[in-house]
């Protein structure tokens, strides 16, 4: 009896032995390898690195690359925001997490950077590549130069979307780099990451980084990815007073425990970081064939088929505005408002935007000039001065009724129809002090232009008018940097 216990006993613990080589055992093994990276977001310097260089899956933190890419062809003109994009099959066919896409449905690209930035769906990151793209391919090697144009030199791209393929790989450098150029590049998108829920065309959806952000102070982003392959990945931002700091993490075992390891990181870089360093912001990717567009079917008539794309000419910014201007006699044109979010359809506003029509320019009563305008300029000269007493017979002296004639001021020529709105507040006063300060601390792009009160029914609007669409969009720019609200206002048509 007792040699059958011994017997049982030993069945028994071989039965256990045997489940922990085969199943235990493979399972630890197939656990994602670790990797993290500390940055300071001001210097570019690293804080704290382990397994940074290691090439690891990086899931769908392979999202921010095709964003930037996105930002990057709307700002060359290769493609807008209300671009309408027609859903393919593949796209539509993608994996959870997804919109809900179907084969050829149409919808705007904005709506797309919107599902692929919160909800990181896979089927808005595919069908945002073969709009761009063309096709899988192509945009991958688009997201391949661009990578090696910022410095990620230990990164391939196979796709836009990150889901496991074989040589699709990154490192948690890398992608810390990649974070801190979305940050820096196009800080008028970049809010888009610090969204907890967005309207996506289709559907409202929710950010996949919510829990991270809701719960960590100063937190405003990045990106969430997860594969099997991959495990649980982050890159996040944080900024505390003049202190900002970018953390990624490859390999966590789950959200909770990846967002607890982000946050013990994030400490750490805010401990270590100095309270004041000097902001050295990311040089932009510079390309050999910087006014080529990849990937872009060409329409030059003359272009070689399956060259590298069309040309895209840039212009740059009018640093400082050319003086004297011309006044055009005419009345101003009607200034129909942006959205203050770029992601944001301007159907949103329709109301806004009668109610600006209706809205009169401010004017100014001048007495009726003494000389004949000048018709082939259309401007309005100043009226002549009296003649005096020697100049003119007494005799001939007569009071004459002097008719008045509204002179609306218009600061616009050449082009210069466009405009920034830095808010909207709850009095005039409010809004004029706004203007000032604002001017005051953006002379180099806001000198020459209008300052402009309209009021609104629901409260007083502060613009800058008379600027042309490089300036105002320079001008937004710069004070989206320095976190004051803007957004542009364009000409009607």
């Amino acid at each position: 009896m007792r040699a059958r216990r011994v017997s049982s006993a030993r069945l028994g613990l071989y039965f256990i032995t045997a489940f922990w080589l085969i199943v235990i055992v493979p399972l630890s093994a197939m656990a994602a390898p670790y990797a993290a990276y500390v940055m300071d977001a001001r210097t570019g310097k690293v804080i704290h690195s382990q397994n940074s260089d290691t090439r690891l899956h990086p899931a769908s933190l392979t999202k921010m690359m095709t964003l930037y890419i996105a930002f990057e062809a709307i700002k060359r003109g290769e493609i807008s925001l209300d671009s309408k994009v027609t859903i393919s099959k593949k796209a539509a066919a993608e994996p959870p997490s997804k919109l809900g896409l179907r084969a050829g449905q149409r919808i705007a690209l904005r709506y797309l950077i919107r599902a692929a930035a919160v909800k990181s769906a896979n089927d808005a990151a595919t069908a945002i590549g073969e709009a761009i793209g063309g096709s899988e391919a192509r945009f991958a090697r688009r997201m391949n130069r661009t990578a090696k144009a910022l410095g990620m030199n230990r990164t391939t791209f196979k796709n836009m979307h990150g889901l496991t393929e074989a040589g699709h790989l990154s490192t948690a450098h890398d992608m810390s780099i990649m974070g801190r150029h979305l940050l820096y590049d196009f800080p008028e998108y970049y809010n888009l990451f610090s969204r907890v829920t967005a309207d996506a065309g289709v559907r409202k959806v929710s950010h996949t980084n919510r829990r991270f952000l809701n719960s960590y102070k100063g937190a405003d982003g990045i990106k969430t990815g997860y594969t099997r392959a991959a495990g649980f990945n982050l890159t996040a931002s944080a900024e505390r007073g003049s202190e900002r700091i970018i953390v990624t993490v490859f390999g966590g075992k789950s959200t909770t425990s990846r967002n607890a390891e982000v946050t013990k990181l994030m400490d750490l870089g805010f401990r270590r970081a100095p309270s004041r360093a000097p902001l050295r912001k990311p040089q932009k990717p510079v390309y050999a064939d910087v006014e080529t567009a990849p990937n872009v079917p060409s329409t030059n008539p003359g272009s070689v088929a399956g060259g590298a794309g069309k040309t895209i000419r840039l212009v740059g910014a009018v640093k400082k505005s050319k003086r004297p201007q011309l006044r055009p006699g005419t009345a101003a044109p009607v200034l129909v408002a942006a959205v203050q979010d770029p992601l944001v359809s301007n159907a949103d506003i329709t109301a806004a935007l009668k109610e600006a029509v209706k809205t009169p320019a401010p004017t100014q009563v001048a007495p009726a000039p003494n000389v004949t305008l000048a018709a082939a300029t259309g401007a309005v000269l100043r009226p002549a001065l009296r003649p005096t007493t020697a100049s003119k017979p007494a005799a001939k002296r007569k009071k004459r009724a002097v008719e008045q004639e509204i002179v609306t001021r218009v600061s616009t020529s050449g082009g210069r129809h466009w405009g920034v709105n830095v808010g909207r507040f709850p009095s005039r006063y409010a809004a004029e002090k706004v203007l000032l300060k604002t001017a005051l601390a953006e002379m180099s792009t806001l000198d020459g232009s209008l300052r402009k009160v309209v009021r609104r029914p629901q409260g007083f609007d502060a613009n800058f008018l008379g600027m042309t669409r490089e300036t105002a969009d320079l001008a937004c720019r710069r004070l989206a940097a320095r976190k004051v609200s803007c957004f542009m206002i364009g000409p009607p048509g």
